[in-house]
């Protein structure tokens, strides 16, 4: 799976580095001053780098936590996003990572202490009051749980925490660790899901949406609190047909009345993010949807973005109350 580990220098011994040396012991080392020199470089491709990319095992000085954007919650008005890791398992054609990231190779911060060390700091600032943080904004926050232990080790320090609520954003069915603990009540398993039509061209890697689902009900049955991520919503011509049928196949499997949110939202990118990602995906369908650019974002014409948000939006309500509906806008 990694055939290349790029190690920093100075956490070369850190007992999380060790461990995972120890799963990939056929692994090339290479050792480095800093990830950057690896993972910086403008002389990169992405697209070959992703059929096979090297693990970095790093260091964060700094910036563990950060303001989550605009319109990123889930009923919280604190809002924090963290990466214990930079890029993803998966090769979604729509993702932001491609357009933000010279290299397709993972990089894992090792000292997971100085993230939970700032969490606590921020949690204390208002103990009065509800914070959220996000984990898979940088990318997903299960998928590589075998190697990582993430989950394992961020799971207690949340535990400990009164006002703390954690999201874990996901397309894996890497739950194990979750079923093998008692649920925690303030910790959210959200599970990123698409059409079948939608994420067999563009979700390249990630597990079948039927997957996701039985893993979402497999947590639920056993009291983990489940969150729903229909983002992006995918323009095809008979959308509103493919959502309909995502949603009815969805409740099927999961109790409504349990859902802890769902979130909504469109396709959208950054433009110099989305004309870096289409020179690497010329062919790609996706590309070729009606799109326009106003304010230095790539989205759907206005008309059509409008009619798949009120469509989409009226038809999960149908499901499920109001109040646990977080439609993601701009």
């Amino acid at each position: 799976m990694i055939d290349t580990l790029y190690i920093e220098s100075a956490v070369e011994l850190h007992p999380r580095t060790q461990a995972i040396r120890a799963r990939f012991p056929k692994a090339r080392t290479v050792y480095c001053e800093r990830f950057g020199e690896v993972f910086n470089p403008k002389a990169q491709n992405f697209r070959l780098q992703k059929q096979r990319p090297s693990l970095i095992l790093a260091e964060k000085f700094q910036k563990f936590v950060l303001p989550a954007p605009a319109g990123y919650g889930i009923g919280g008005r604190r809002n924090y996003y963290f990466s214990h890791m930079l890029n993803c398992l998966y090769d979604c054609r729509y993702c932001f990572l491609q357009g933000m990231y010279q290299s397709a190779n993972y990089v894992l911060f090792v000292n997971y202490e100085d993230f939970q060390a700032r969490i606590r700091e921020i949690c204390a600032e208002t103990p009065d009051e509800d914070v959220y943080f996000f984990s898979g904004y940088d990318c997903d926050s299960l998928a590589f749980e075998p190697v990582t232990g993430f989950a394992e080790q961020f799971l207690p320090a949340f535990a400990e925490l009164p006002n703390a609520w954690l999201e874990l954003r996901t397309k894996s069915t890497q739950i194990r660790t979750l079923l093998h603990r008692q649920p925690l009540a303030r910790c959210v398993v959200a599970f990123s899901l698409a059409p079948d039509a939608v994420a067999g061209k563009v979700e390249a890697k990630a597990p079948p949406v039927a997957k996701r689902i039985e893993a979402a009900a497999k947590l639920q049955r056993q009291g983990w609190p489940i969150g729903l991520r229909f983002d992006p919503v995918i323009y095809q011509h008979d959308y509103r047909r493919l959502y309909r049928e995502l949603f009815d196949r969805v409740f099927a499997e999961l109790d409504a009345s349990q859902l802890h949110s769902a979130s909504l939202g469109l396709f959208r990118l950054p433009e110099h993010y989305f004309k870096k990602i289409h020179k690497l995906y010329p062919d790609e369908k996706l590309f070729a949807s009606p799109f326009q650019t106003a304010a230095g974002m790539v989205s759907y014409r206005a008309d059509l973005e409008q009619a798949m948000m009120a469509d989409c939006s009226r038809m999960l309500l149908e499901y499920m109350p109001q109040d646990r509906f977080f439609p993601c806008t701009p």
